[in-house]
């Protein structure tokens, strides 16, 4: 049985391969869409500034833009000539002691060398008695120097400096430069096209009444819709397999021709009615099964490939979650969704990294030695304000199959391989919920 860690490391370098020479993000399809649009989308091409930010020197305070070879001494006159607003530039000229109001953003005339802050004259005791149609005179509190509060043109961005490169993943801020720099659009690599599909003779598509005394609602479906919303990916639902050999040969075989990756819910054990792993080994091969973490045990990874009259142009990556609901959200959170992301082409230093936090346990916590344990637990944060330290409060009963516990709990506590039960007042790494 493999450890997570190994897990994710052997995922990982399966999928370098994948991308690499399979199925290399080079050649996948991309696609121009619209910028508000594109949060959480991986860039397919470098993004090169069609101009310089600033375009033009602008001010960096409300003052006075001073010329060039004026004398910039204490007490120092300058003739005020006019005023640069932001959208409404000063365009005369100005001589040696003449400068013009301006304010914050207003672009600096061609022959202006400084701005003066306004604090640093004496504007507040002459305001009542200026003007503006007119020139005035303003006298300099302090020296100044030149090119004070001044930003200068391209300072921030050169025209043609690439500001975002191919294989980042976009996000607000992105979106902000992208809005500066006036692009309406973006060319992405296409979303993934990612199945699921759930099994079991006993689930019920919700929305559906429940006929019988053994039938249950299927909620892992919109289970792993919900924590891959966030993705760049199209999602395909296959619906729910019975317990069917020819039927799961049918789905499986179907989604493996129409996607690039199937994620299954359920039927990866080893029961006499468990046919997604038979099936997976007969369309291609299962790569690793089981791995040791708790919940999530019967976690497969591998890879379809198409029948021996039938095969694909590239491998269909396959992940099988277990059918607990827990144990679901824990291989979607620590193995599924990590794997989508470094598909998707998105770029090694820009991968989406799951936040962990220190907290001491409130309680005592039991736990047996042997695999990686994910159990429920409350986090908080004591004292007021921002200061006071974590703590967490594990739930007593951790079984996979308790769905009020997991809406109630906000995070997971991550507990070692190797550790045994554990005491209140122990420190233990926690992951919050990506939704806390």
């Amino acid at each position: 049985m493999i450890t997570l860690e190994d897990l994710q490391q052997a995922i990982t370098q399966r999928i370098e391969q994948h991308n690499q020479h399979d199925f290399p993000i080079a050649r996948r399809a991309t696609q121009t869409i619209d910028l508000l649009a594109s949060q959480n989308h991986i860039l397919a091409q470098d993004i090169v500034s069609p101009f310089n930010v600033p375009r033009q020197n602008v001010s960096a305070m409300d003052g006075y833009s001073i010329a060039a070879d004026s004398t910039l001494d204490a007490d120092s006159t300058i003739e005020i000539v006019g005023e640069s607003q932001a959208g409404n530039p000063f365009t005369g000229k100005l001589s040696a002691g003449q400068g013009i109001r301006i304010f914050t953003g207003a672009v600096v005339p061609d022959d202006g060398d400084t701005v003066v802050m306004q604090e640093n004259t004496n504007f507040a005791e002459i305001r009542a008695s200026i003007d503006k149609s007119k020139p005035y005179n303003i006298m300099l509190t302090q020296a100044a120097k030149t090119d004070n509060n001044i930003r200068k043109q391209g300072e921030e961005i050169a025209v043609g400096e690439i500001v975002l490169q191919k294989g980042k993943r976009l996000n607000p801020a992105d979106i902000s430069l992208l809005a500066n720099l006036g692009m309406a659009e973006v060319e992405v690599y296409q979303p993934l096209k990612v199945g699921v599909v759930a099994t079991g003779d006993e689930l019920v598509a919700i929305g559906q009444p429940l006929e019988g005394l053994a039938q249950i609602y299927n909620s892992n479906t919109p289970t792993l819709k919900s924590l891959l919303s966030g993705l760049p990916i199209t999602i395909e639902d296959y619906g729910i397999i019975p317990d069917n050999l020819e039927q799961t040969v049918a789905s499986v075989t179907k989604a493996m021709k129409e996607c690039d990756v199937l994620i299954s819910t359920a039927g990866v054990s080893v029961g006499d009615y468990d046919f997604l792993t038979t099936v997976i080994e007969q369309l291609g091969k299962i790569n690793h099964y089981k791995v040791a973490m708790k919940p999530g045990k019967p976690f497969v990874f591998g890879e379809l490939l198409g029948d021996s009259d039938n095969r694909l142009a590239k491998p269909v990556l396959f992940f099988g979650l277990p059918g607990n609901p827990l144990s679901t959200l824990v291989g979607t959170l620590q193995l599924v969704i990590p794997s989508l992301w470094r598909l998707s082409g998105v770029s090694v230093g820009d991968m989406p990294m799951a936040r962990t936090i220190q907290a001491k346990l409130e309680n005592d916590v039991r736990k047996s030695a042997g695999r990686k344990d994910f159990q429920r637990g409350i986090l908080s944060r004591n004292g007021d304000g921002f200061d006071g330290e974590f703590s967490v409060k594990a739930f007593a009963k951790q079984q996979s199959h308790r769905i009020k516990q997991l809406s109630q709990a906000n995070c997971l506590i991550v507990l070692a391989k190797d550790s045994g039960d554990l005491k209140a007042g122990e420190s233990v790494e926690v992951q919050p919920f990506p939704w806390s």
